[in-house]
């Protein structure tokens, strides 16, 4: 149990991640002017917590395994799968529950009784911009963490 609460690859990936939810919030605030707390769980948004953890996971590899070593191709593997995955397939699905919540509106519009199904979940995936800023966000996390540490 002591290696792994030592493990500083694996808790500044954490916290990278944490630090990415918490933007999140902030940054919708000062956007929109009102707190929505529901956006420390979500998946979509500013910065992109998922790029901010393979990206700070996979700095913390190659600064304590070294940048030749198999350990850092792995991780940098899974960070372009998962950076991949955010702008393609989940961007997508956001972007097909967005417009299937707009017809089921128009539904209930012109039929009154018509079902009620619940809203899809829109914000799903992420543009180039937020992954890109949460890459930024992970290797700068990652490159703070084994500095002052």
């Amino acid at each position: 149990m002591g290696e792994l609460l030592s493990n500083q690859v694996l808790w500044t990936a954490v916290l990278a991640s944490v630090v990415a939810q918490l933007l999140k919030l902030f940054i919708y605030y000062w956007v929109e002017r009102r707190w929505e707390w529901e956006r420390l769980a979500e998946t979509g948004g500013m910065p992109s917590s998922h790029s901010a953890t393979v990206a700070a996971l996979a700095t913390g590899v190659g600064i304590t395994e070294g940048v030749g070593s198999a350990f850092f191709a792995i991780a940098v593997v899974l960070a372009i799968i998962v950076m991949y995955d955010a702008t393609g397939i989940r961007r997508a699905a956001g972007l097909h529950a967005e417009r299937l919540n707009d017809l089921f509106e128009e539904f209930r519009a012109v039929f009154a009784h018509g079902p009620r199904p619940e809203p899809l979940k829109e914000l799903l995936g992420h543009t180039y911009l937020e992954v890109a800023v949460g890459a930024v966000l992970g290797i700068l996390f990652a490159f703070l963490s084994f500095t002052l540490v």
